[in-house]
C-alpha cells in the first residue's frame, strides 16, 4: 500500500451491504462530489465512444482501411496514457478538483476540433490531443471520488460513478441513431463530435459546488509546512512500491485491452459480418450497453461484498467465456442480441472495482501519480488493441481478431489481479 509495507494496514468494517447504503449516508458535499464525478464519467464515456460509432463512416468517406481507422483509436488511448500519468501527478501538486476542471476543458475543446477537420491526418492529431485530457480526467476524478468516500462504502460509490460510462455510451448511440436518421452521413459524424464538447459545461458545476477532499488538502498543507514538496514523478517506481506499480499496470493493461478489443470493434462487426445497418445495429448495441450498466452496478456491489480481487477474477473468466461464445459460434442474430447483455455485463463490470482498488494501493502523497500511471499505462498498451484487431482482420475474420486479442488480454488481467493483495476496506490517511 505504501513505501512502508511493514506498517499496520487499518481496515474499516464493512457495514450495510446494500448497493445504495453509501448514498443514504452521504452529506451534501459528498453527494455533490459524487454527482460531479458521475457526470464526468458519463460525458467521458460518450466522448470516447463517438469515434467507434462513426468509424464506418470515416472509412467510407475518406477511403481508409480498417487498420488505419483503428489507428486513430489507438493514438487517442496512447495519448490518454500520457495524459493520465501527467494528470495524476498534477492532481498531487495542485489538487484533484483543479486538475479535473483543466482536463475537462481540454478534451471538450479538441472534440470540437475533431468536428471541423478536413482529412484523416488532421483527425488523427485532434484525437491525440483530445486523449491527453481524456486520460487526465479519469485520473483526477477517480482519486477525487475515492478520497471523498468512507472506506466501507468506497467500492460501491466509485463503482456507481463508473456506471456513468455506460450511460455516456448509451447517449452516444442515441445521438448516432438520431443524427444518422435525419442528416446525411458526411454531416452526421461531425455533429457527433460537436456533442462530444458538452462536458465543458460540467466545469461550471465543479467550480461552484465541489471542494478538494480533506485528506488531499491536508497532505498538501503538510508538504508546504515541512517544505518537502510533492512526490517526484518517478517515485512510484522506487522501493517496495515498484512491485505494486508493475502488477497494477498489468491489471490495467489486461482489463482495458480486453474492453477496447471488444467495444471498439463490435459496432463494425455488427454492420459488416452480421450485415446490419447503422440504425439497425442500435438495438444490439442497446442490449450491450444495458448489460454494461447493470454490470457496473453489480460490480460496484460485489467490490465491497466479496472484495476487489475476487471481482476481477470472476469477471475476467466470465468475459473470456462470453467473448468466445459471441464471436466463435454460428449464432442467429436473435441469439446474438440476447448475448449482448452478458457480453456488456462481464466486459464492463470489473471496472467498478478498479478506482477503489488503485486508491487503496497507494499512499496519499503518491495516489494521483500511482493511480494515474497504472490505469493509463493499461490504456496505453490497451490502445494497441483497436489497431491490432483492425490489422489482423485483414487476414482473418473480424470476429476471430476480436476473440484472439480479448482472450489474451483477459488472461493477463486474471494473472496480475491474482498476484496483488486484497484492499477492501483500507482506511486512507493524509501524508504517506
Amino acid at each position: 500500500m505504501s513505501t512502508a509495507e511493514s506498517k499496520t494496514i487499518e481496515v474499516a468494517e464493512i457495514e450495510d451491504t446494500s448497493l445504495l447504503a453509501f448514498y443514504r449516508d452521504m452529506n451534501l458535499p459528498e453527494r455533490r462530489t459524487f454527482w460531479a464525478c458521475a457526470s464526468g464519467w458519463t460525458l467521458d464515456g460518450m466522448d470516447f465512444m463517438i469515434y467507434p460509432l462513426v468509424i464506418g463512416t470515416i472509412i467510407t468517406l475518406w477511403k481508409v482501411d480498417a487498420g488505419t481507422a483503428g489507428l486513430a483509436g489507438t493514438v487517442t488511448l496512447l495519448a490518454s496514457a500520457v495524459g493520465g500519468w501527467l494528470g495524476g501527478y498534477l492532481s498531487d501538486r495542485i489538487g484533484r478538483v483543479k486538475t479535473l476542471q483543466l482536463t475537462i476543458i481540454w478534451f471538450s475543446f479538441f472534440s470540437l476540433v475533431c468536428a471541423v477537420v478536413q482529412n484523416f491526418d488532421q483527425l488523427l492529431i485532434a484525437r491525440a490531443l483530445l486523449g491527453l485530457g481524456f486520460g487526465g480526467e479519469w485520473a483526477a476524478g477517480a482519486v477525487l471520488i475515492g478520497e471523498a468516500i468512507r472506506p466501507q462504502y468506497r467500492g460501491r460509490a466509485v463503482g456507481s460513478v463508473q456506471s456513468g460510462w455506460a450511460i455516456g455510451w448509451g447517449l452516444a448511440v442515441l445521438a448516432q441513431a438520431i443524427l444518422f436518421s435525419i442528416l446525411p452521413p458526411e454531416n452526421a459524424w461531425r455533429w457527433m463530435f460537436v456533442i462530444g464538447a458538452l462536458p465543458a459545461l460540467l466545469v461550471f458545476y465543479l467550480r461552484r459546488y465541489v471542494t478538494e477532499p480533506e485528506i488531499s488538502a491536508a497532505t498538501m498543507a503538510q508538504q508546504q509546512a515541512s517544505g518537502s514538496g510533492p512526490a517526484a514523478l518517478w517515485e512510484i517506481f522506487q522501493g517496495p512500491i515498484l512491485k505494486t506499480t508493475l502488477l497494477a499496470s498489468l491489471v490495467g493493461t489486461g482489463m482495458q485491452g480486453g474492453y477496447y478489443a471488444v467495444t471498439f470493434w463490435v459496432p463494425r462487426f455488427l454492420t459488416t459480418e452480421r450485415k446490419l445497418s447503422v440504425v439497425g445495429s442500435t438495438g444490439y448495441l442497446a442490449t450491450l450497453i444495458i448489460g454494461s450498466f447493470i454490470g457496473y452496478l453489480v460490480g460496484a456491489w460485489l467490490a465491497d461484498r466479496i472484495g476487489r480481487r475476487n471481482l476481477f477474477l470472476i469477471f475476467s473468466l466470465g468475459a473470456i467465456a462470453i467473448v468466445l461464445l459471441y464471436t466463435q459460434l454460428p449464432l442467429s442474430n436473435e441469439v446474438l442480441w440476447v448475448l449482448g447483455f452478458p457480453l456488456g455485463f462481464f466486459a464492463s463490470g470489473y471496472f467498478s472495482g478498479m478506482g477503489a482498488f488503485l486508491t487503496e494501493l497507494y499512499p496519499t502523497r503518491l495516489r494521483g501519480s500511482g493511480q494515474g500511471f497504472c490505469y493509463n499505462f493499461g490504456r496505453g498498451v490497451g490502445a494497441l488493441f483497436p489497431f491490432l484487431v483492425g490489422a489482423l482482420s485483414t487476414t482473418t475474420t473480424l470476429a476471430n481478431a476480436i476473440a484472439i486479442f480479448a482472450v489474451a488480454a483477459y488472461a493477463v488481467f486474471f494473472i496480475a489481479a491474482y498476484a496483488l493483495p486484497e484492499t477492501r476496506g483500507r482506511v486512507l490517511h493524509a501524508g504517506g
